[in-house]
């Protein structure tokens, strides 16, 4: 992301000469590229709640919090846009977050980024494919893909009656995206434009939402745990259902709102791939990241 000045330079008509144009031109690109410095983003990491990167073949947390996932089934781990991936089959494979003050219980949240890497086998199939979920009936948020088009919802039907609010967009089968839901500044009632959606780095949309209070019903990733609230009121199922097929990669969940800057680090492995660049490149470009 860059902060762009714009300078404007007068000349007169009668001095209007080759080399005053030249002189012009040469002044004016200098100043740009002095001046058109990129905007860092200003992640909170006091915020981070957990990191999901699979790059070691494991569901361990790589953020500070230790909330180590606990792998259902059996997914592989494979090749990803950054690093490794974890492959799930779309029958048994899952992974079941621990509860934590951090995710589900203990805390108010008024502010939070969910985010993750995925491809898809089939997004055509008319059966949700989690990629991840937290919360229940009641409670809840989640990600997932149904009949062509990635999804992300939540809802607090309790306390101030958010009843929920669900934003999708277009998705190809066989094919990585950066899908994000973000909580901002929320409080306890429904307020326009608390709940965004984002996808590959872009905001899709806000809408309605409000804060997200403690609950129990337990978190997953790769597929229902135990009950949520899909954008058809489905979802409530004791047990696991709506198995993923496909790759997840780099799920992160933050108690704080990202913004474009964010974003624009967050997806730098879709611009990776699309320049037919190796997950080893990519791997570096983390490693120079995370060091700086």
């Amino acid at each position: 992301m860059y902060r762009r000045y714009f300078v404007f330079f007068l000349i007169k008509k009668e001095n209007l000469t080759i080399s005053n144009i030249v002189l012009t031109c040469f002044a004016l690109s200098l100043f740009l590229c002095v001046f058109n410095t990129p905007v860092e983003a200003q992640r909170d990491e006091g915020t981070v709640s957990g990191i999901w990167t699979f790059d070691d073949g494991t569901a361990n947390d790589s953020s500070n919090k230790g909330l180590n996932g606990v792998i259902v089934g059996d997914p592989k781990s494979v090749n990803g846009i950054a690093g490794k991936a974890l492959e799930f089959n779309g029958t048994s494979d899952s992974i079941h977050i621990p509860d934590s003050p951090n995710i589900n219980i203990t805390n108010i949240i008024t502010n939070r980024t969910i985010a993750a890497f995925f491809n898809c086998n089939d997004v055509s199939k008319n059966q949700k494919q989690v990629i991840f979920e937290e919360g229940g009936r009641t409670r809840g948020l989640v990600l997932y893909v149904f009949e062509g088009r990635v999804y992300i919802g939540g809802w607090n039907r309790a306390e101030y009656n958010w009843t929920g609010e669900w934003l999708s967009a277009d998705v190809k089968s066989n094919q990585w995206y950066h899908v994000a839901l973000v909580i901002r500044d929320a409080e306890g009632k429904v307020e326009s434009d608390r709940l965004e959606m984002w996808l590959d780095g872009r905001l899709v949309e806000k809408i309605d939402g409000g804060q997200l209070h403690p609950h129990g019903d337990d978190n997953a990733i790769g597929s229902l745990k135990q009950n949520a609230v899909y954008h058809d009121d489905a979802g409530a199922i004791a047990g696991y259902a709506d198995w993923f097929h496909g790759l997840l990669d780099e799920i992160l969940i933050y108690n704080s709102a990202f913004d474009q800057g964010d974003f624009n680090e967050l997806v730098k492995p879709l611009s990776v791939e699309a320049k037919g660049k190796s997950t080893t490149t990519w791997g570096k470009i983390k490693s120079q990241r995370l060091t700086d």
